[in-house]
């Protein structure tokens, strides 16, 4: 499934992108999720651009911000085991 980057990244203040709609951790995750889950993370995608999702880009998707991302998606993995 196509991802939904438009690569026009930049976070607002509840981590999503107001490029592609996605949350960070959708960004993040994206590349390790099943076809289910691309599925459902456009739906999210549609959903938030429906409901006018919008704000200013606060800041770019930092190093920092994608490695709390990859912990937090790491120990939900962990916690479905």
């Amino acid at each position: 499934m196509q991802s939904p980057c438009v690569a026009r990244c930049g976070l607002n203040e509840e981590d999503i992108c107001m490029g592609c709609f996605r949350h960070i951790d959708e960004i993040v995750g994206w590349g390790q999720a099943d076809e289910a889950r691309q599925a459902e993370i456009w739906d999210n995608v549609n959903r938030r651009k429906q409901q006018g999702k919008s704000g200013e880009n606060q800041q770019i998707i930092s190093r920092q911000k994608w490695l709390e991302a990859e912990q937090r998606l790491a120990a939900q993995d962990a916690d479905n085991e």
